[in-house]
């Protein structure tokens, strides 16, 4: 582990972030916003350490464009950002919630989400209980009429592992384990008006190596055999091997064979509208997004 790279990767995550808030106005398309953001990652020094998401009004994670993909941002819609970045595999992770055109509607769900980062992120620090972050969390997005989405948390980071343990809750676990001095953990809150959880739901496009095997047809070797030099263990986009012959046969194959895994984008259970907050904390430095 290199601190070094962790705060190197922190701080290119966090100028994302900002430049992701900046330019993410009305009538742009989703993928002019994720392309444009990685672009920037790159320029910055750093990788990307995960496919951009875009997560619209009551989706509250996993929702990436796909090489297609038409969506724009429209004013009044509440949009989670999320963001990774890495370096040398440092990996960090943050994300952030704005309502497109400047409208106000649902500022107080945002301001929810963002002060229970905050609270959270106060109670990480060495020999904190890992409950007690959850506890905050929670805390603050109730105390400010939400409800926090309790089957969504945060999660270590590390080398080429954008989710390792420990998991990071969003209301108090009981989890009585506590922080070490040099751990790197993303806590990661999310609001909600709704009843406080998600369901899957459809493919988001977004996939993640899952096993090393043997695979006959030549054109889907070198698919994954430049998915596993290129991404190791991160997920990655379809959007990122297009250039690759047969692509698309190679990824349905490989899903099919049980070597890569698609996730699913994750809605509000009840359809309640979502806001997120998130920040990399590595242990006894502070926040480093």
């Amino acid at each position: 582990m290199s601190e070094k790279d962790y705060i190197t990767s922190g701080s290119i995550a966090k100028k994302a972030r900002e430049y992701a808030v900046e330019i993410a106005k009305t009538g742009m398309t989703h993928l002019e916003l994720v392309e444009k953001v990685e672009a920037h990652i790159k320029k910055l020094g750093g990788h990307v350490g995960f496919p951009m998401d875009v997560s619209i009004d009551s989706t509250a994670a996993h929702a990436t464009p796909s090489i297609t993909d038409t969506h724009i941002l429209e004013k009044g819609q509440v949009a989670k950002l999320d963001i990774g970045v890495h370096v040398n595999g440092h990996v960090t992770d943050t994300a952030t919630t704005v309502e497109i055109g400047n409208t106000t509607k649902w500022k107080e769900l945002i301001t929810a989400a963002h002060d229970a980062v905050k609270a959270g992120a106060e109670q990480a620090i060495p020999g904190g209980k890992i409950r007690n972050i959850g506890k905050a969390i929670s805390q603050a997005i109730i105390s400010a009429g939400f409800q926090p989405i309790t089957n969504l948390s945060g999660h270590g980071v590390g080398e080429w592992l954008v989710h390792c343990p420990p998991t990071i809750p969003n209301f108090d676990n009981e989890n009585n384990n506590t922080l070490e001095e040099g751990q790197t953990i993303a806590i990661e809150p999310f609001a909600t008006t709704g009843v406080g959880s998600v369901k899957d739901g459809k493919p988001a496009g977004i996939y993640r190596l899952l096993q090393k095997k043997p695979v006959r047809i030549d054109s889907v070797r070198k698919v994954i055999d430049f998915i596993e030099k290129n991404y190791i263990t991160l997920p990655f986009s379809p959007r990122w091997i297009k250039h690759l012959p047969n692509f698309q046969f190679a990824l349905r194959t490989l899903e099919q064979q049980d070597i890569i895994k698609q996730y699913t984008e994750l809605p509000e259970s009840s359809g309640g509208m979502v806001s997120q907050a998130e920040v990399t904390v590595l242990v006894g430095k502070g926040i480093i997004t």
